[in-house]
């Protein structure tokens, strides 16, 4: 059992940054997969990033790609969220997963949620 919990979240002017955190329990953080999700008022949650558990490689969907920086850190049970250079459709709930398979953009495939933290860009 893993279990999630996000923060960073908060109220930016266009173009500033954030940080989101997402905090781990469980001794086995480092052999999971980890995401980012995000949903907008009134749209369905979208993939925005996946780590593998080594944190090699990474996975950006093109809206963010230049924009946001994934990363982990295993030995404090953490993975991070950079987002940088924020517009407004950036707004949304947003979400880490843990994946006790393969690094993957598919929500489904994802074991635990965070419960979300909320981020919004004002214009």
């Amino acid at each position: 059992q893993v279990q999630l919990v996000e923060s960073g979240g908060g109220l930016v002017q266009a173009g500033g940054s954030l940080r989101l955190s997402c905090a781990a329990s469980g001794r086995t953080f480092s052999s999971y997969a980890m995401g980012w999700f995000r949903q907008a008022p009134g749209k369905e949650r979208e993939f925005v990033a996946t780590i593998t558990w080594s944190g090699l490689s990474t996975y950006y969907v093109d809206s963010v790609k230049g924009r946001f920086t994934i990363s982990r850190d295993n030995a404090k049970n953490t993975v991070y969220l950079q987002m940088n250079s924020l517009k407004p459709e950036d707004t949304a709930v947003y979400y880490c997963a843990a994946n006790r398979g393969i690094v993957t953009r598919i929500e489904s495939e994802y074991d635990y949620w965070g419960q979300g933290t909320q981020v919004t860009v004002s214009s």
